[in-house]
C-alpha cells in the first residue's frame, strides 16, 4: 500500500506552494511508497528535485483541451467551485485518481484545485485535503467584490466538510477554518524546510538587510514598496539586498541592490546582517521566514508575516510593529546585537520546521 498526493501541475520547485508539495512529498516518502498523480502543465516531467525523491513514483496524465474539459468546467461551475479553480480540473486527472486511489491507503489533494476535482471521490472513500492557505481570508470583508468573497468561502466550507481531514500551515488557519466549517476535521501540518541541509551562517556586522521574496506575488511587491517608502527612510544606516523571481521596482533606490534571482542564495545569506519579512497582507505561514530563521540570521517581521508561526517576538524575532518601530529593529540588527535571538530561532526551525518535524506531522494517526 501506497499514499497517492493529486496535484494540478507538473512537479517542480519555483515558488513557495511547490516549496510546500515538495516537502509534503518528501515527508510522506519517508513513511511509505508514494505516487504522484499529475496534469502535465508548466513542464513535461517532474525537475531534478522531485525526481531525486527515493521511494517517489509519478503518474502524469495529459489534460484534454476540447468538449470534455469543457464539460467538466462545466460541472465544476455548477458545483460553486469558482472559475479559477474550475479551469484547472480535467476529467483525464479524475480518471486517473479514482483508478489509482483503488490501491492506495491515503489520498491527498494537494489545494484547492485537486480537492475540487477529487470530490466525486471524496464522497466513496476518504480524501484529504492539503491546504494551501485559506484561500477566503485574502479577501478582507471590506473588499468591494463581496459577492465573489463570499462565493469563495461557501466553496471552502463544502471542501473542507466534504474532505475526510484537512491539513492547514498554521495554527491561524486552523482557526479560521475552524470557524469556516466548525464540524471539519482540521490537522496543523506546517510550511518547512530541510533545516538539515542548511548550514547556519554568522550574521554580517554592518551588511545589508536581505529581502528574498517571489516578486510575481502582489503581497511581495506591497512588502517591498513598504520597506523603500516608510521604512528605509527612518533607518539612515541600512542597506537592502533583493533577491527572487520578478522585477521589482527598486533598482533606482541608492541603498538597494537588486539581484533578481541567484543560483547561489545562500551565498547571498552568508552576506547579509539580518533577514527583512515585511509583509502587510497575506496568510498561512511564509516559507521565506523559516528559511531565514533556519539560516541562523536575525529576523525582522511585521505582525502579519509572524502571524501563522509560532515564534515569539524578542526571543526567536524582532517585531516591527508600525514603521517606526521596523526601522529601530532592522538597525538594531544591523549593529549585531541580535544574534542570540538569530541563534534562538535557528533552535525553533530544527524542532518545528524541520523535515524530521513535517514527517512527524503527516503520520497517519493511530487506529
Amino acid at each position: 500500500m501506497s499514499d497517492l498526493l493529486v496535484t494540478d501541475h507538473t512537479p517542480a520547485l519555483g515558488s513557495g506552494r511547490a516549496m510546500r508539495t515538495y516537502m509534503t512529498v518528501r515527508a510522506l516518502a519517508g513513511l511509505a511508497p508514494v505516487e504522484v498523480l499529475y496534469p502535465v502543465f508548466g513542464g513535461p516531467e517532474p525537475d531534478a528535485a522531485f525526481a531525486a525523491i527515493p521511494n517517489v513514483t509519478y503518474t502524469a496524465v495529459e489534460p484534454s483541451r476540447g468538449l470534455a474539459r469543457a464539460l467538466a468546467y462545466a460541472r465544476a461551475r455548477a458545483a460553486g467551485t469558482p472559475p479559477g479553480f474550475a479551469r484547472g480540473i480535467s476529467p483525464e486527472l479524475v480518471a486517473a485518481a479514482a483508478r489509482l486511489a483503488e490501491d492506495a491507503e491515503r489520498v491527498i489533494a494537494d489545494g484547492p484545485v485537486p480537492a475540487a476535482a477529487l470530490s466525486g471521490l471524496a464522497r466513496r472513500r476518504p480524501v484529504i485535503y492539503s491546504a494551501q492557505n485559506v484561500e477566503s481570508a485574502f479577501r478582507p470583508p471590506g473588499d468591494r467584490d463581496t459577492g465573489r468573497r463570499q462565493a469563495l468561502a461557501r466553496f471552502e466550507r463544502r471542501l473542507l466538510l466534504r474532505v475526510a481531514e484537512a491539513w492547514m500551515v498554521s495554527h491561524a488557519d486552523v482557526e479560521i477554518a475552524r470557524k469556516l466549517a466548525p464540524a471539519a476535521r482540521l490537522r496543523y501540518v506546517p510550511n518547512v524546510v530541510d533545516v538539515s541541509a542548511i548550514d547556519a551562517v554568522a550574521p554580517v556586522r554592518g551588511g545589508p538587510a536581505l529581502l528574498a521574496a517571489d516578486f510575481t506575488y502582489d503581497p511581495n511587491r506591497q512588502a517591498l514598496a513598504y520597506l523603500l517608502e516608510e521604512v528605509l527612510p527612518r533607518a539612515p544606516e541600512a542597506r537592502l539586498v533583493v533577491t527572487g523571481r520578478g522585477e521589482p521596482d527598486a533598482r533606482s533606490h541608492p541603498r538597494v541592490e537588486v539581484l533578481g534571482f541567484v543560483d547561489d542564495l545562500p551565498a547571498v545569506y552568508r552576506s547579509a546582517s539580518c533577514v527583512v519579512v515585511p509583509l502587510l497582507q497575506g496568510g498561512g505561514s511564509p516559507l521565506k521566514f523559516v528559511e531565514a530563521l533556519a539560516y541562523g540570521l536575525p529576523v525582522v517581521a511585521t505582525p502579519r508575516a509572524a502571524a501563522g508561526l509560532e515564534v515569539v517576538a524578542g526571543e526567536h524575532f524582532l517585531l516591527g510593529a508600525d514603521a517606526e518601530a521596523f526601522a529601530a529593529a532592522l538597525e538594531r540588527a544591523i549593529t549585531g546585537d541580535a544574534n542570540a535571538i538569530a541563534r534562538a530561532g535557528r533552535r525553533l526551525a530544527q524542532d518545528r520546521y524541520s523535515l524530521e518535524a513535517l514527517t512527524s506531522a503527516v503520520a497517519p494517526e493511530p487506529v
